[in-house]
């Protein structure tokens, strides 16, 4: 017991190692600003870095949290109700660090430990659920693939908060269907909780739960022994009271309830399916869509997988994702459905931890890092001076 406790710090203290190392080399060209680096250049330095969307538009949301009087005296251009299409958990957390750091430095701090916590998180999901012999490794891999996943991670983002939030509840969630213990799917709520006031996808973590409570309802067609059984599982309504709470503080702060559907077109959900498929959308404007059919078919695969492999509440997460996913119309899809890649490597760890993907790991990594390092370098907010961002 001791031994294996032993070991679980030393992974952490390697794979936390391993996040900083990857930050750092991803930041390296940066800092150093080298003005030929592959045939890319760096000449902007490390604003860059900091320039990336959509971390400053959360350092807004902590200088102001939604007051329209705040946000027009920061002289940029963008309205206030904008805001409102980014929820505030991010942005809070940047507010507690920033007294130490400032507010761009611990835009960056929050993403980097975020990203910590949930590589930890994903370890210990692993290990303690045998879902592979290998945890350290398949962790290591959490830290690269999928590729855009090293970018969010290495800028100001708030998706390393929301997924260590999504992947902690599922974890607590997962102990509770073992050991019945209320403790368990209380924090499954909670950090689920945590999850939905970081960004607005978390309701679909509460759907896609419900959605495996009623399979198993189903299956054990006994209602009313069904009925004690579900009682504790009402701790999951946290997670659609966290998204209340937020419409009400806008109902405060714009003076309007509905502010976040009126936030202007960062709202990419549309009818009929697969609109990500039309150029005509304006988040899409683009023929050369076939990367966006590999990853529909490695999602959609990896939650069959997950079936296959009795995970239940981990395919029913992947697959409502992924139903959500095919009515977004935007051509960055790829950042849109991170949230499940963590699950979908746990449903591959076979082949990711395979001898023949570690032969081909090298050339991978370096074909990773010049992708997230072309688009860190074009992804960047046109803002001149971040004076008011300090």
């Amino acid at each position: 017991m001791i031994s294996s406790m032993s070991k679980s710090v030393k992974d952490c203290i390697f794979l936390a190692f391993l996040t900083l190392l990857t930050t750092l080399l991803v930041w390296l060209p940066h800092i150093l600003a080298l003005p030929n680096f592959w045939g890319l250049s760096f000449s902007e330095g490390f604003s860059t870095i900091y320039r990336n969307f959509d971390g400053l538009e959360y350092i807004i949301i902590a200088k102001t949290f939604y007051n329209p009087d705040l946000i027009a005296s920061l002289h940029q251009s963008l309205p206030a109700n904008y805001f409102a299409s980014h929820f505030p958990g991010y942005a809070f957390l940047i507010t507690v660090f920033s007294p130490i750091l400032g507010y761009l430095k611990s835009m960056l701090f929050v993403s980097v430990l975020s990203t910590i916590l949930a590589c930890w998180a994903f370890y210990f999901l692993v290990k303690n659920f045998k879902l592979s012999t290998h945890p350290l490794f398949l962790s290591f891999i959490f830290l690269i693939l999928p590729a855009r996943w090293l970018i969010v991670h290495s800028v100001g983002s708030s998706e390393p908060t929301f997924i260590l939030f999504i992947i902690s509840a599922v974890y607590f969630f997962m102990k509770f269907e073992q050991s019945g213990k209320f403790i368990n799917i209380f924090l499954a709520g909670l950090f689920g909780l945590f999850a939905q006031i970081t960004r607005p996808p978390g309701i679909l973590l509460f759907l896609a739960l419900s959605l495996f409570i009623a399979w198993k309802i189903i299956k054990q067609r006994s209602f009313m022994s069904t009925v004690r059984k579900v009682a504790p599982y009402l701790s999951l309504l946290l997670i659609p009271l966290g998204l209340l709470s937020i419409f009400t503080w806008y109902s405060i702060s714009y003076q309007d309830f509905f502010a976040y559907f009126k936030s202007g077109d960062n709202i990419h959900l549309t009818l009929p399916p697969f609109q990500v498929f039309n150029k005509n959308q304006f988040w899409v404007g683009d023929i050369w869509l076939e990367d966006i059919i590999y990853i529909f078919i490695l999602g959609f695969l990896g939650g069959v997988l997950l079936i296959k492999q009795k995970l239940y509440p981990l395919a029913f997460f992947v697959l409502t994702y992924l139903a959500a996913a095919s009515l977004i119309a935007h051509r960055d899809i790829s950042r849109y459905i991170l949230p499940i890649s963590p699950f979908v490597l746990i449903a591959f760890e076979k082949v990711l931890t395979s001898r023949e993907f570690k032969i081909i790991l090298p050339i991978i990594l370096l074909a990773i890092y010049l992708y997230a390092q072309n688009f860190i370098l074009q992804n960047v907010a046109p803002i001149p001076n971040l004076e008011i961002f300090n």
